[in-house]
Protein backbone atom coordinates (compact mmCIF):
# COMPACT_ATOMS: atom_id res chain seq x y z
CA UNK A 1 0.00 0.00 0.00
CA UNK A 2 1.07 3.29 -0.67
CA UNK A 3 -0.23 5.54 2.53
CA UNK A 4 0.85 2.40 4.80
CA UNK A 5 2.42 3.64 7.76
CA UNK A 6 5.16 1.46 9.09
CA UNK A 7 7.75 1.32 11.93
CA UNK A 8 10.78 1.93 9.23
CA UNK A 9 9.83 5.62 8.75
CA UNK A 10 11.59 8.46 8.76
CA UNK A 11 9.13 11.02 10.37
CA UNK A 12 8.66 7.95 13.42
CA UNK A 13 12.43 8.43 14.52
CA UNK A 14 11.99 12.21 15.35
CA UNK A 15 9.19 10.94 17.77
CA UNK A 16 10.92 8.68 19.79
CA UNK A 17 13.86 11.16 19.78
CA UNK A 18 11.59 13.98 21.08
CA UNK A 19 10.05 11.16 23.52
CA UNK A 20 13.13 10.25 24.68
CA UNK A 21 14.31 13.61 25.05
CA UNK A 22 10.99 14.36 27.03
CA UNK A 23 12.10 11.62 29.45
CA UNK A 24 14.86 12.73 29.98
CA UNK A 25 14.16 16.18 31.09
CA UNK A 26 11.10 14.54 33.35
CA UNK A 27 14.05 12.58 35.09
CA UNK A 28 16.08 15.83 35.48
CA UNK A 29 13.72 17.79 37.13
CA UNK A 30 12.57 14.87 39.03
CA UNK A 31 15.98 14.65 40.52
CA UNK A 32 16.72 18.18 41.05
CA UNK A 33 13.63 18.26 43.01
CA UNK A 34 14.07 15.61 45.58
CA UNK A 35 17.79 17.09 45.77
CA UNK A 36 16.03 20.63 46.58
CA UNK A 37 13.69 18.77 48.98
CA UNK A 38 15.81 16.90 50.67
CA UNK A 39 18.10 19.90 50.94
CA UNK A 40 15.43 22.19 51.80
CA UNK A 41 14.56 19.57 54.74
CA UNK A 42 17.77 19.80 56.32
CA UNK A 43 17.42 23.19 56.11
CA UNK A 44 14.40 23.33 58.18
CA UNK A 45 15.37 21.37 60.67
CA UNK A 46 18.42 23.35 61.20
CA UNK A 47 16.90 26.35 61.54
CA UNK A 48 13.84 24.64 63.90
CA UNK A 49 16.73 23.58 66.31
CA UNK A 50 18.45 27.23 66.30
CA UNK A 51 15.37 29.26 67.02
CA UNK A 52 14.58 26.77 70.07
CA UNK A 53 17.39 28.17 71.42
CA UNK A 54 19.96 25.14 71.17
CA UNK A 55 23.75 25.60 70.56
CA UNK A 56 24.99 22.29 69.31
CA UNK A 57 22.77 21.89 66.14
CA UNK A 58 25.59 20.65 63.61
CA UNK A 59 25.71 17.21 62.63
CA UNK A 60 28.07 14.78 63.68
CA UNK A 61 29.35 12.47 61.44
CA UNK A 62 30.93 8.72 63.15
CA UNK A 63 34.43 8.47 63.07
CA UNK A 64 35.20 5.35 60.19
Amino acid sequence: MEGDDTMTDPEEGGNRRGAIAGLLIAAVMLAVGLWLAHDLTAASKMQDCLMSGRTNCNVIQPAQ
